[in-house]
């Protein structure tokens, strides 16, 4: 029966998809999109934005939701695991999820991670951060991981057709256009044939639906391929759980193992924990709670007031203080 659910699910999403394409490539701007760059500070500042309410109408889903709100459909999805999301209840008051725990990062240029299926921008000098949703590869097709640079840049993108898709589409190529799933504009990075781009299919954004590309929503790849220069450093993560600091509170934020790489989560969870500098101050109540709901949200786990918050070190804050995958914790 469950599977049944999830086969009906996955159809209802692509005839939903399918009839929403040829509007959305007609008007892609139906969503305005204006840059919003948050302040950041990896001492005492790793927490950005703020949740905000949305009242729903007759007409929402909940990826109509996520996009108004410039989220990803998982996002929405892990906040309400209950609900319908082709029929959420028309005047319900919904607490949208636009507030986020940085990811950690060596390099502060840009990062994705591919659990929270989210891009981040950062802007250094500045110390400031822009942050998009993003598709991902599925399964089969896993985005790779690892540190690249961004080695070419292209509006209009011609889709060289994988090998695999060929018999499908019958053509190597195809231009740019309404079908092309690359969108209006394309970033190379330096692992073989894959990019940052657009998508004519923006409902996908928030899942695990390409061949290994990053996609973006049409008008937040507009926003961003004019501000990422040649040879910035992108930096591929996997990072399910993320602790950030605003002011005194310690917040985590919990995803699922999308691409099942940990073999026993609360372990996992558990080390990460123990390798946080600042693990005395985590109500380990608190925490055992957002590792077992794995909703995505930023939750305080701040133990309370009597044990109040130092600073980290410095050594700790360069990257969040957060410790990367330990390796002993992946599936062979």
């Amino acid at each position: 029966m469950r599977m049944i659910a999830k086969s009906v699910s996955t159809l209802v999403f692509i005839l939903i998809s399918c009839a929403l394409i040829a509007s959305q490539s007609l008007g892609e701007d139906r969503y305005k999109a204006k840059i919003k760059a948050y302040p950041y500070r990896y001492n005492d500042l790793t927490v950005i934005g703020e949740p905000v309410f949305h009242i729903v109408r007759s007409e929402d889903t909940l990826l109509d939701i996520a996009k108004d709100h410039g989220l990803g459909y998982n996002e929405m999805a892990l906040s309400y695991p209950q609900m319908d999301p082709w029929i959420p209840p028309a005047g319900e008051r919904l607490s949208v999820p636009t507030f986020w725990v940085l990811p950690p990062t060596k390099q502060q240029q840009l990062v994705i991670n591919v659990p929270e299926l989210r891009l981040y921008f950062f802007q250094k000098s500045l110390s400031r951060v822009q942050t998009y949703p993003v598709a991902l590869g599925n399964n089969d097709w896993q985005t790779p991981l690892g540190t690249f640079i961004i080695n070419e840049k292209r509006p209009n993108p011609t889709w060289y057709i994988p090998k695999s898709l060929r018999t499908e589409y019958g053509a190597k190529a195809m231009r740019h256009g309404p079908g092309n799933p690359m969108g209006k504009f394309a970033m190379k990075f330096s692992a073989g044939a894959y990019a940052i781009h657009g998508t004519h299919m923006p409902w996908g954004v928030g899942r695990l639906v390409s061949h290994g590309c990053v996609r973006c929503y049409p008008e937040h790849i507009r926003l961003l391929y004019p501000q990422v220069k040649l040879r910035t450093k992108l930096e591929i993560i996997y990072e399910p759980v993320k602790f950030g600091r605003k002011g005194s509170q310690i917040f985590v934020e919990v995803h699922p193992d999308v691409y099942d790489k940990i073999s026993d989560f609360e372990q996992y969870a558990e080390n990460i924990l123990k390798r946080y500098p600042m693990a005395v101050y985590v109500d380990p109540e608190k925490y055992k709670l957002a590792v077992s709901l794995q909703s995505g949200r930023p939750t305080d786990v701040t133990l309370g007031p009597e044990k109040p918050v130092q600073e980290a070190s410095p050594n700790a804050s360069t990257n969040g203080g957060n410790p990367r995958l330990p390796e002993n914790t992946k599936k062979q």
